[in-house]
């Protein structure tokens, strides 16, 4: 019995760190980071000594919460900035980014959300500036048009954020063809290259187009 206590308490533990993410990710996904870490205990069905335990703040919470996504994001930056095509480089981060964030809105919520004393929750500081490199590199090349700033993009995240529709699928659909529609904002010289298909949004008028 005594040689079986530990393995018993590190399984309880174990189990109550994935009750606490599963009901974290949940609530910021529904609420954003203003949800109330005591919300969350309960929701975990964990007493808040037992949140603060393993995740002392809020901050270490929403990261490891999301962390499988932060290294999916921080992989598409590093694609993104190693291509030898900065321009190129540039289209495949907003494309793949906005998928991201399309996939799991509890992400995109805390990526965009203002956070005090945590700048770099959900890795949004490092995917500033590698983009901000990246854009600089594209502008130098004349691909980028030259009036583009670095709120540009994060006007398209929060844009995209906005976009709802009954599946996860259709909303993937519609974030493709808003990545496209701002790519060809954003080129130099636009070109009227074909856009990804429309996805039908729960908010459009039937065949409206």
């Amino acid at each position: 019995m005594v040689d079986r206590l530990p393995h018993t308490l590190r399984s309880d533990a174990l189990d109550n760190r994935e009750r606490i993410l599963d009901a974290a990710r949940a609530l910021f996904s529904a609420d954003g980071l203003d949800a109330p870490m005591r919300e969350i205990a309960r929701r975990a069905r964990v007493g808040p000594a037992t949140l603060y335990r393993h995740f002392p703040t809020k901050q270490m919470l929403a990261t490891e919460a999301f962390a499988d996504q932060l290294r999916a994001c921080r992989t598409i930056v590093d694609d993104g900035c190693a291509d030898p095509d900065p321009w190129r480089g540039l289209c495949l981060v907003i494309e793949k980014i906005c998928e991201l964030h399309a996939r799991d809105r509890g992400f995109s919520e805390a990526f965009m959300s203002a956070f005090p004393g945590a700048p770099d929750v959900a890795g949004r500081e490092y995917t500033v500036k590698a983009v901000a490199g990246l854009a600089q590199r594209a502008k130098d090349a004349g691909h980028l048009r030259p009036d583009f700033v670095l709120d540009d993009v994060i006007l398209i995240l929060m844009a995209n954020k906005g976009i709802h529709a009954r599946t996860t699928d259709a909303q993937v659909m519609a974030s493709r063809r808003f990545a496209g529609l701002a790519i060809q904002a954003f080129k130099a010289c636009p070109q009227h290259t074909p856009l990804p298909p429309a996805a039908r949004l729960t908010s459009a008028a039937p065949d409206s187009a």
